[in-house]
């Protein structure tokens, strides 16, 4: 999308130099060319550019979808090669090289056919475009030729005749010419336009999104209920985007502060798809969701399966996703950041970079094990202390003993866990447990346990 981003800018830079000073010349030669040779001439020329502009338009209308196709096809390319290097070890360890490579070509072979089609239509255009500029000059001619065999310049002399013609000549042919120029634009307005609805499609749809969550929240959400609950799900039905298969149905849930929820249920049962509608990824088939704690690192903090691990020192892994910040600029507590590696068993990659601010030269998510990944993201969460963690199976890399160990740190620092989880060791960290079962149905259990809260 950038690139098409800056394709339209460039073509439009382009166009616009030229629609900008046509229309000034085509009046001064218009006048000049109706002095030289009468009326008759410019509105021959007028004539013939009307005819041109709507041959032109027939060429153009199937290239345009045409180019839209091609640079989908194109993304769908870029894409594919950009998922082979971020999946280059799985596939390596699969040893699925062939089939990868068969997936590409083929992707390669479509964008090569939409190319071909597209050239194609550009040809005929092409010949179109030409064609109308050398049957411009013909024109040029033959605007002078019929005043001087009707008779209209019969009295005058041979040098006389010869200058008049020159000067019509050039006057008749340099209108034609700027004429000739707008019709030459044609592959641009195509490519223009073409990149245009690719932008303004998606545009388009996000302008939608963000009009829909906006209107949603402030008719849903209203005003907090009495019994102080935080997250609300009420008469919930979720599917997928873009699916009717619905994976819960009428789901009605009230989340307080100190209340642990644990989702539990088989894969494929819309465990995260519930995470997805609370954070407004999703929007619920039907009833509503009011979140009065924000997402974000103050408020509802969410700890993936595999983390993001962006660029950066290791101080900016783990105060992501705050802004970036300088060493001694009073912004950041080091301690506390240590202390925030110590809970989760990270001093030793302390160790390894020397200092907090050490630019490493690799990518945290090649060197990193998927358990040092995941308790990186712990660490953020004991950093930043937002008063709820969502937890989706987020220590399913470690081993019972550390997840045990960061639960309890969890606990310490007072926050309200929803976890999404399998192992029977997190009930002894939650109060409440969703269970979701096949068809959408669902089932909401206290888990016994001393000192559990209201849900």
């Amino acid at each position: 999308m950038t690139q098409d981003v800056e394709r339209l800018c460039r073509e439009l830079g382009t166009v616009a130099s030229r629609l900008l000073t046509t229309p000034f010349t085509l009046v001064y030669y218009s006048y000049q060319c109706a002095v030289s040779t009468g009326w008759m001439g410019p509105l021959s020329i007028f004539g013939y550019f009307v005819v041109g502009s709507l041959m032109n338009r027939l060429l153009m209308d199937p290239i345009i979808p045409k180019l839209v196709q091609q640079e989908k096809l194109e993304g769908d390319f870029r894409f594919k090669h950009a998922e082979i290097r971020v999946n280059a070890e799985a596939a390596a360890f699969a040893r699925a090289g062939s089939v990868e490579h068969t997936r590409t070509a083929r992707r390669l072979q479509h964008l090569i056919s939409a190319q071909k089609e597209l050239m194609t239509q550009e040809l005929w255009l092409s010949l179109g475009t030409n064609t109308f500029d050398y049957l411009g000059g013909s024109l040029s001619y033959l605007v002078i030729a019929i005043p001087i065999f009707s008779g209209v310049y019969s009295e005058m002399s041979s040098a006389a005749l010869s200058e008049l013609i020159s000067k019509n000549a050039f006057v008749s042919i340099y209108l034609v010419n700027c004429f000739s120029q707008i019709i030459d634009l044609s592959s641009s307005l195509c490519d223009v336009a073409g990149y245009t609805h690719r932008i303004a499609e998606l545009d388009e749809v996000m302008r939608g999104i963000l009009k829909e969550t906006m209107g949603e929240a402030k008719e849903q959400c209203g005003e907090r209920l009495s019994d102080d609950a935080e997250l609300i799900l009420d008469g919930m039905t979720i599917a997928a985007p873009g699916s009717d298969r619905t994976l819960v149905r009428n789901l009605t849930l009230h989340v307080r502060k100190g209340s642990n929820l644990l989702i539990t249920g088989e894969t494929g049962s819309g465990k995260s798809s519930i995470l997805r509608v609370m954070a407004g990824l999703w929007n619920p088939k039907r009833g509503k969701v009011c979140v009065f704690t924000p997402f974000g690192p103050r408020g509802v903090l969410f700890l993936p399966q595999k983390p993001f691990l962006s660029d950066g020192s290791l101080r900016e892994q783990v105060i992501y996703p705050l802004k970036e910040v300088y060493p001694n600029s009073g912004q950041v507590d080091d301690n506390r950041i240590l202390r925030s590696l110590d809970m989760s068993g990270l001093t030793c990659l302390l160790s390894r970079l020397g200092d907090l601010d050490h630019k490493a030269d690799w990518k945290w998510s090649e060197i990193l094990s998927p358990g040092e990944m995941q308790r990186l993201a712990f660490s953020r969460l004991f950093y930043l202390q937002p008063k709820y963690a969502v937890l989706d199976e987020a220590s399913s890399a470690l081993s019972e003993d550390a997840e045990v160990e960061l639960y309890t740190h969890c606990r310490q620092l007072g926050m309200t866990l929803i976890s999404v989880g399998h192992r029977r060791s997190l009930r002894e960290f939650h109060d409440v447990e969703l269970k979701l079962g096949p068809d959408g149905q669902w089932e909401l259990s206290r888990i016994m346990r001393p000192q559990t809260a209201d849900f």
